[in-house]
């Protein structure tokens, strides 16, 4: 599915996203990915059942005001235990598929807000 016409180079736009890879500024995804405005990230996530609490340390790290975290083909909802970090840091999280995910990144980046996306394919 494609999510944008336009190409800003000031910032990363996610421009197409399937199944199993993300197109960010021309550029071809397949691992699991953090993508904000300003930087991507390679997040070290074999696959959800595999998330841990560093995970979300490690999107704290990054201070979002908001994670959509994008779970595949459907919505898959972590423990809240693992979601410590961010709630300690009064960050937001939306869990939902990774389509959705790209598609609300896209829609919040133009608005400028500071929010990280956290991909798991």
């Amino acid at each position: 599915m494609k999510l944008s016409l336009e190409e800003n180079t000031n910032s990363y736009q996610i421009q197409r996203v399937d199944d199993d890879n993300v197109t960010v500024n021309n550029k071809v995804y397949s691992q699991n990915i953090i993508i904000m405005s300003h930087q991507i990230v390679t997040w070290d996530v074999a696959n959800f059942e595999d998330l841990q609490i560093q995970h979300f340390q490690q999107l704290c790290d990054l201070q979002p005001e908001l994670v959509l975290l994008g779970t595949g083909n459907a919505s898959r909802f972590p423990s809240p235990e693992l979601l410590v970090p961010l709630f300690n840091a009064k960050i937001g999280l939306e869990v939902m598929n990774i389509t959705a995910a790209c598609h609300t990144y896209t829609l919040l980046t133009i608005e400028g807000r500071n929010v990280a996306t956290a991909l798991i394919f």
